[in-house]
């Protein structure tokens, strides 16, 4: 059964509320490969580090997984683009899903600026707090996407309500 896809009128056109079915999977691949590479990167960092000589020694997959993590926070910055002018702009006009949207938009903007503070800040102290707050709101940002996303299909179901 082919899925329909929503519209929402905006000028004299109908704008899609949502992504083409290639480009939706393009951006949960990035969007999932960014989630586990930093999920990947946390488990090596805190619990698979080995004792060496003189101390504590890294994995060697963490800088793998940092690098990976990298390359993808910049696909997701282009993700987010895509996303924003098919997806958000349209659905923010239909008063739809602002509360789990507008959420998942605030955590995006948070992680970005986290992300963004730990490739530059040199101070120990406020790196550490970076990380923190870059991870444990990272790891809950699946959830949030999941919940928006079944409340959006359960609304739909039921006739857009």
């Amino acid at each position: 059964m082919k899925n329909p896809t929503h519209h929402n009128v905006i000028g004299h056109h109908r704008a899609p509320l949502r992504l083409s079915r290639r480009r939706r999977y393009l951006v949960y691949a990035i969007g999932w490969t960014l989630w586990l590479s930093g999920a990947a990167w946390l488990v090596c960092h805190y619990f698979l580090m080995s004792k060496g000589p003189f101390g504590d020694t890294p994995n060697p997959l963490e800088p793998w997984w940092l690098r990976l993590h990298g390359a993808m926070a910049f696909g997701a910055l282009w993700s987010f683009g895509l996303t924003w002018g098919v997806h958000i702009v349209a659905g923010w006009k239909t008063g739809r899903q602002r509360v789990t949207g507008g959420v998942a938009v605030g955590v995006l903007a948070w992680l970005v600026i986290t992300g963004y503070l730990l490739y530059y800040l040199t101070d120990d102290s406020w790196r550490s707090a970076s990380v923190l707050a870059h991870w444990t709101i990272g790891l809950a940002l699946p959830a949030l996407l999941a919940l928006h996303v079944v409340m959006g299909r359960r609304r739909t179901r039921r006739g857009g309500a």
